[in-house]
């Protein structure tokens, strides 16, 4: 027998391309595992491709690693047939490893068939030298070589199967099993070739008609690296776009959910919006329906919210309003929806079993918005109203409980605010009333149908006329002339107050400048400020431009601010009157009497008369008790060196009285009912010289 023997580095480079194969095949599994369509079918192709010619050429270096004291060559036919048995194996072995399952007997025989497949291979690749006499095997490493092949087969099959799917550290792990897969080829191709046995004499018959050896280790080399470096970098390339499209597609998702959740979800407060509300709301009617159950709907609308946010801008009301959620959904269970449905409106969906439920749940609301809130050192109060629809009994659908809950809030804002009012049929009549009314007051600026009236302020007892207060009156189409005490509460509610309150102001400072101009030189206008008007940013602008657009002096306006208003945050009215006095304006504090002053504060309010309440002077005559409160106010004016006006006087024993008090100027029926600018004039001048009044405006 011939003695063969085997070049070094060929042998180590053998195992280097067995080691880099067997990373393809792992490699190649995980690309085809994760691919879909017709994309999952090239990817097979490919890697069984790359696979196959890695382990083929493995093969073949090996055996040209192999040397014999004679010449050598290979059939190109029988080579090539080697190549396409190795390639067929490897797509056998790339499907079976990327099956969604790989029980242990489809794994027995899939190594069984892959590894003959590498033993035909390789014993092919041998036949392909053509020896003469043929070559003679021993039976025993014949056969431990295929048994090798099968194992190292059912090896690469479980490992390629288990190291499919991308995980932490999987590179490291495949590259620990590519060199235990690369071993066990390598071992299977040394164990073949150890097999071998070449007689004396023998002759190889593809040594000149076949491929030189010289050359083709360069070739299979070259080919070898090459075909194994292409597919691993185009799998890494892959990899990596697939990567950047997962993370665009996550991206993606995520942008998505966030835009779902900005679309169903109020921005400021984070609470669901009136979209998603509607959508539980529909599905509690479902399920409610579906179990016979029932549930409340609780409308809230936020008592004052309006005048805290235009006294300090809406930066201080976002921030209130953030608080207010948080405390309503802090009262309130997990399952149970809160939602924003407006700027100060509030929605609570709530699963209760008696209405005493919601009732409780009401009272506990009101406490928890009661309570003082601080936002940027400044303590705010505020309350709400509740109203409550309930289901089955106030509503079949979504629109029509929504309708009646939020008819039912406007019903407890109607009955004194910071309280809660159930569903009754007979609030919707109500409801829409207000609704047609306020739409029917938005246009009443544009049309011009209100108008001011003029109620003449005398000096006590009874004249001469120092000035007049501006009443305001709508003069609407159909319902006639509507008093204030019918459409102002709505103007309020509204927002309206603040425009039509500008509009008043511009009116009486005209109406004054025109007086002033017929000879009316000593009158002045009293105009009555809103709560809201008061606190709004523009007070100031507005009226300085007012006074300014009618060439008015300063001093010539009063403008009437009530107790409770004034008082309401001390602080901050100090500092709007006292900047309304220093541009001229005279500061009057109206309804005196009613409300809870600190003579600390009262004292230092830059006023310069005092208003007392029409409800002190109605009953005058017969209750002791309202002659002290207005004898005590009077007494208390003149300390403070302020000028005191009674308003609504209608006896002459009223006015006897105040002016026995000392009361500076009165005003009310018995002297001059409110009139227009031209019969006020006239009125006047029946009185024969009665030529200064004073005037303000109720709003």
């Amino acid at each position: 027998m011939f003695e063969g023997s085997y070049n070094s580095l060929l042998v180590l480079f053998s195992l280097f391309v067995a080691i880099l194969a067997s990373y393809t095949a792992l490699d190649m599994a995980g690309r085809v595992s994760s691919a879909t369509g017709r994309a999952a079918r090239w990817w097979l192709v490919g890697g069984a491709c790359a696979m196959g010619t890695g382990i083929w050429s493995m093969h073949f270096i090996g055996m040209l690693a192999f040397s014999l004291p004679i010449t050598l060559g290979y059939d190109p036919v029988v080579t090539a047939l080697s190549l396409l048995i190795a390639i067929a194996s490897s797509g056998f072995a790339l499907w079976l490893a990327t099956r969604k399952e790989l029980p242990w007997s489809r794994l027995a025989c899939g190594s069984i068939l892959m590894g003959v497949g590498v033993a035909a291979m390789h014993y092919t690749g041998m036949a392909a030298m053509r020896m003469a006499p043929g070559i003679q095997y021993n039976p025993l490493l014949f056969a431990l070589s295929v048994v090798i092949a099968i194992a190292a087969s059912g090896a690469a099959l479980w490992i390629a199967f288990n190291l499919r799917r991308l995980a932490p550290r999987v590179r490291q792990l495949r590259a620990a099993a590519a060199v235990v897969m690369g071993i066990a080829i390598v071992g299977m191709h040394y164990t073949g070739m150890a097999a071998a046995q070449f007689p004396l004499g023998s002759v190889c018959g593809a040594a000149r008609t076949g491929v030189d050896t010289g050359w083709l280790a360069l070739v299979i080399v070259i080919i070898a690296l090459a075909v194994l470096g292409i597919a691993l970098i185009v799998s890494v390339l892959d990899l990596r776009m697939e990567a950047r499209t997962a993370t665009l597609a996550i991206s993606l998702a995520e942008a998505n959910q966030e835009l779902t959740y900005l679309a169903l979800h109020d921005t400021l407060t984070k609470l669901p919006n009136r979209l998603l509300l509607e959508d539980r709301l529909n599905r509690a009617i479902a399920g409610e329906n579906r179990e016979g159950g029932r549930f409340a709907l609780m409308y809230l609308d936020l008592d004052g919210f309006k005048t805290v946010n235009d006294a300090y801008g809406h930066h201080i009301g976002d921030q209130l309003l953030v608080e207010v959620a948080d405390r309503i959904r802090s009262n309130v269970r997990d399952q149970d929806t809160v939602a924003r449905v407006g700027g100060d409106e509030f929605v609570l969906l709530v699963k209760i079993t008696e209405p005493t439920d919601a009732a409780n749940l009401s009272n506990k609301l009101r406490s928890a918005v009661e309570e003082p809130f601080r936002i940027n050192d400044r303590l705010l109060h505020i309350s709400t109203s509740i109203g409550i629809a309930m289901y089955p009994g106030d509503g079949q659908n979504r629109e029509d409980l929504l309708a009646n809950a939020d008819a039912a809030m406007y019903h407890a804002k109607a009955s004194g605010r910071n309280t809660y009012c159930f569903f009754e049929t007979s609030m919707n009549a109500n409801v829409h009333e207000q609704l047609q009314l306020a739409q029917e007051l938005r246009l009443a600026l544009e049309r011009k149908e209100l108008v001011l009236q003029y109620q003449p302020k005398f000096t006590a007892p009874s004249g001469p006329v120092i000035g007049v207060e501006a009443l305001i009156r709508w003069a609407h189409p159909t319902r006639g002339m509507v008093g204030p005490d019918q459409f102002i509460p709505l103007s309020e509610k509204t927002g309206l107050i603040v425009p039509i309150g500008e509009w008043v102001l511009d009116e009486a400072c005209r109406q004054m400048s025109e007086w002033h101009k017929a000879g009316r030189h000593g009158w002045t206008v009293s105009v009555n400020l809103s709560a809201l008007q008061f606190a709004h940013v523009n007070l100031l602008k507005t009226v300085s431009n007012a006074l300014q657009r009618h060439a008015l002096e300063p001093r010539y306006l009063t403008l009437e601010v009530t107790e409770s208003t004034a008082m309401r945050d001390a602080d901050a009215s100090l500092r709007i009157l006292q900047q309304l006095r220093d541009m001229g304006v005279q500061i009057s504090i109206d309804d005196f009497g009613t409300g809870y002053s600190s003579l600390l504060y009262l004292k230092r309010l830059p006023a310069s008369e005092l208003k007392i309440d029409r409800g002190f002077i109605r009953d005058l005559a017969r209750d002791t008790e309202d002659a002290a409160i207005v004898s005590a106010i009077v007494a208390l004016g003149q300390t403070l060196n302020l000028k005191i006006v009674a308003e609504g006087v209608e006896t002459e024993a009223q006015q006897a009285f105040l002016t026995g008090l000392g009361c500076d100027s009165l005003q009310g029926y018995l002297l001059g009912h409110p009139m227009s600018a031209d019969k006020l004039i006239a009125s006047i001048s029946n009185l024969n010289g009665l030529i200064q009044a004073d005037e303000g405006v109720h709003i």
